[in-house]
């Protein structure tokens, strides 16, 4: 059961737009854990000609995850979310490639957040198995 898995709320909750979105569903949040997924579509910006998600679009969704959170906190609080970007990325293993059609389910932990730095783990899966782990930062733009 997803909190949230509508296109158009999901696309109020955070600063990426088609056709670059990479998550489509909001199936748990607590103040410092998100659980997003996302079903890899056919015709997408960052899926190969083989039919797989890229390296970057896995990367991308698991930064997008983190947005999501950060933009579901700040509709929570009645403030639109914010723009962030990736500060740093650390031990990220990508054990294989996503087919069109698998659905993800991404998992993010907060590790640590302070000024506008957020510091997450978390893991990307698909039925069970790993897709990819490793740490990620994000930051937040001054307005």
């Amino acid at each position: 059961m997803s909190l949230i898995s509508s296109q158009e709320a999901i696309g109020k909750l955070m600063p990426q737009q088609q056709p670059f979105v990479l998550v489509d569903r909001l199936i748990e949040y607590k103040p410092n854990h998100i659980v997003a997924g996302f079903r890899v579509p056919v015709e997408h910006i960052l899926v190969d000609g083989g039919g797989r998600l890229t390296e970057a679009g896995v990367i991308e969704h698991f930064a997008q995850t983190i947005a999501l959170h950060q933009g579901y906190d700040y509709f929570l609080r009645d403030m639109r979310p914010p723009v962030g970007y990736i500060g740093s990325i650390k031990n990220f293993e990508i054990c294989q490639l996503p087919r069109v059609g698998d659905d993800l389910t991404t998992s993010i932990h907060i590790l640590q957040q302070l000024f506008g730095v957020t510091m997450v783990q978390g893991a990307v899966k698909h039925g069970g198995q790993l897709i990819a782990t490793g740490e990620m930062r994000t930051v937040i733009a001054k307005d």
